[in-house]
């Protein structure tokens, strides 16, 4: 019997796998796949998942094998630096290949204990009031108090739990792949086509791929055929390291947990790549997941506690949704679409667009519902005197200016810092594991409510 088994060993499935190990859970990811990526696919961690590395003390890892980029240029490529006074430390974009980042999160994961099967693919299940039998390709049967499912945008958990997909289809289809070119590019009229330096001679490509069906994974001949046709020239291309076809299908998962079984990453969410947002997405639903889950099988979490994941996190997808519908139209080649873009270009100007448009991408911006209160509750807490340090082992944080609160019967889970570092414009602050404040005050009182509130009774 495991506490929990996830399908899907990607980032999502790795970083929830450790979120849960840090709380002594026990758990299983099972993935179809036999070995690791075999491309090297460049993605970027945006702010807040640089940030949520940080809490966890993995982003000096992170960074030795990943190259740090200025912020800003993020939505729809419009060509824009960041705003001044992000409040954050980490305001930067880390390009980092995909794999490096699996492989890390699983080391990670797996040094807390966490065991991960390859060429384990989930073939069915069922769930009853105390557990999930999950049924493998081979016929093996395993027993466990939660499944997730983190296996992707064609997940086989989704489907087998009857949770609708709707959206949009893919109606265009976009390559992307690190190639050599024998002739460096000069300026593209097309806005979809994005060619840059990505290495000695070699050039990250992205290119619109047209319309239909494709089935098969692309090929040289499939990139040199659409920059000529884009470009007048396929500029020599040749010796690519990894390629990629991807669509513009845009959906949302209607449940992202029925019973015992939940969904997170693209097995939740699918949306087009614009602003390199969807790796960072599952990441940080795991994160917001995996103390959730933990407080549900350690037995302290409040009745309403796991219910909180899909309140929170659905309509982040959401907005994101939306907001990759928005950069997709206006990437467009026609002319309403260059009249929105040189508007919104101008737009940009002002400090206030587009820091609010930066906020979005990055998800520095997200304010989860928590009621009425200062500004700062809900949102993410920043690594002011770099109190993220003190987050590394996924536990609350009871941020205490005045010196006269206390965690009490809480501190088996919840961490108390009476530092002055903390420069707040408020006098105490309590965080959660993910690191989004849940109070702000000065009342014994009314923080033992809200410590009740998301950390269930007080121990003994």
């Amino acid at each position: 019997m495991y506490d929990v088994i996830i399908a899907g060993a990607g980032p999502a499935g790795a970083m929830l796998a450790a979120e849960l190990r840090l709380h002594d859970v026990r758990v299983l990811i099972l993935e179809k796949e036999t070995g690791p990526l075999s491309y090297d696919r460049i993605v970027g961690l945006h702010i807040r998942s640089i940030e949520l590395m940080a809490m966890r003390g993995l982003l000096d890892r992170m960074r030795e094998h990943g190259r740090r980029r200025p912020a800003g240029a993020y939505f729809a490529a419009i060509d824009k630096p960041a705003p001044a006074g992000l409040d954050s430390p980490y305001a930067y974009l880390l390009g980092i290949a995909q794999p490096v980042v699996v492989e890390l999160l699983s080391e990670h994961a797996t040094a807390l204990g966490a065991r991960i099967r390859r060429g384990c693919p989930v073939t069915g299940f069922t769930q009853d009031d105390d557990a999930v039998t999950v049924e493998l390709a081979d016929g093996e049967r395993l027993r466990t108090r939660y499944l997730v499912g983190c296996d992707g945008a064609h997940s086989t958990v989704r489907k087998l739990l009857g949770v609708g997909f709707p959206g949009e289809p893919a109606r265009n289809y976009t390559l992307m792949g690190d190639l050599e070119l024998a002739v460096p590019p000069g300026p593209i009229a097309d806005r979809r086509v994005h060619i840059r330096p990505a290495g000695a001679g070699v050039y990250r490509i992205i290119v619109p791929a047209g319309a239909g069906e494709h089935t098969e994974p692309p090929t040289l001949e499939d990139f040199q055929r659409q920059l000529h046709a884009v470009a007048g020239t396929d500029f020599g291309a040749r010796s690519p390291r990894w390629m990629s076809r991807f669509g513009d299908a845009t959906r949302l998962a209607d449940h992202y947990r029925i019973g015992r079984v939940l969904l997170a990453g693209d097995a939740a969410h699918i949306h087009p790549p614009l602003g390199g947002q969807g790796l960072n997405l599952g990441l940080q639903d795991a994160f917001n997941l995996g103390w959730k889950l933990a407080a549900r099988i350690r037995g302290w979490a409040p009745d309403n506690l796991l219910d909180t994941y899909a309140a929170e996190r659905r309509p982040v997808a959401a907005e994101v949704l939306d907001n990759t519908r928005a950069q997709t139209a206006l990437v467009a080649d026609d002319p309403g679409a260059r009249a929105a873009r040189r508007l919104l270009t101008k737009l940009m100007d002002f400090d206030e667009v587009n820091r609010y448009l930066l906020e979005q991408i990055t998800a520095i911006g997200v304010r989860y519902d928590f009621g009425d209160g200062p500004d700062l509750l809900g949102r993410r807490l920043p690594d002011v005197g770099h109190v993220y340090e003190r987050l590394h082992r996924g536990r609350g944080l009871l941020l205490d200016r005045t010196g006269r609160l206390t965690a009490g019967g809480w501190s088996d889970r919840v961490d108390y810092v009476g530092d002055p570092a903390a420069d707040l414009d408020v006098p105490c602050v309590l965080a959660r594991p993910d690191g989004h404040v849940a109070w702000i005050g000065d009342d014994q009182r009314d923080l033992d409510r809200h410590l009740a509130r998301w950390f269930g009774y007080p121990a003994g």
